[in-house]
């Protein structure tokens, strides 16, 4: 478990949320918020997070839609009990379920959702420089396949619901790969740091058997200025509208 010395304060959702992460572990930030503003759950719908973490994304899920049946799974027990922890800070309810997805725990099997969302490890099997902390290295290094996630995402989803991800850019292909056939109707968001600027990111979602065709959006633009020229913060309004007051981020169907 985190030591109180080991723990920042973090601000989230215009300071509407304060989670406490790890100070050298991993971090959510921006990719967090941004999943949770995207995934188009309603009031009285259950949704599962695979690997929350200290649980930012489904907290600012929660935060932005009232009367959700929240879980996550994670398979550190110390940023499991992180994500407890936060929610009952905030006062949100987060069944929190320590387990592996490529073996899914039995306390999730026999369930399912209506709604999925997961932001998958970035990072390819020894790509880079390992991280130092090996809690941020479980969780930025793939160590189940991507497909893994899908699949595991899509066996919990009811017919229907729908999976909301966040992945870099260059793993689109293997997204989309791993859809079909029991999941369509997928939506492509880029988003991108700067006007002209490739997308570093995607938002995917798909519906349990979907069969409409691809939609490949406008990207979806994070900073205003053309380019970094200070250090402060200088997000579109539509970026700001959701990193700081919880709006939706919503993708066309």
């Amino acid at each position: 478990m985190f030591a109180p010395e080991d723990l920042t304060q973090d601000g989230f959702l215009g300071g509407r949320l304060t989670l406490a992460q790890p100070r050298a572990g991993y971090r959510s930030a921006m990719d967090a918020v941004l999943l949770a503003a995207a995934c188009p759950a309603r009031a009285g719908q259950g949704v599962l997070e695979l690997g929350c973490g200290a649980g930012v994304a489904s907290l600012c899920l929660g935060a932005r839609v009232p009367g959700l049946g929240l879980t996550g799974l994670e398979v550190q027990p110390a940023y499991a009990a992180l994500a407890r922890r936060n929610a009952a800070a905030n006062g949100l309810v987060l069944e929190v379920v320590e387990g592996d997805l490529a073996a899914m725990p039995a306390a999730l099997r026999a369930r399912s959702f209506d709604q999925v969302i997961a932001n998958p490890p970035y990072f390819a099997p020894f790509s880079g420089t390992a991280a130092a902390d090996s809690g941020r290295e479980t969780a930025q290094r793939e160590a189940t396949p991507l497909a893994v996630w899908i699949d595991a995402a899509l066996r919990r989803l009811r017919p229907g619901g729908y999976l909301t991800l966040i992945q870099q850019a260059e793993r689109l292909g293997d997204i989309l790969a791993a859809l079909p056939p029991r999941a369509g109707s997928s939506v492509v968001l880029p988003v991108a740091p700067r006007a002209g600027r490739a997308a570093g990111r995607v938002i995917v979602q798909a519906r349990k058997g979907g069969r409409g065709p691809l939609r490949l959006l406008a990207p979806f633009v994070l900073h205003a200025a053309p380019h970094h020229a200070a250090d402060h913060e200088d997000l579109t309004p539509e970026a700001q509208a959701i990193l700081r007051a919880g709006a939706v981020l919503t993708l066309p169907r």
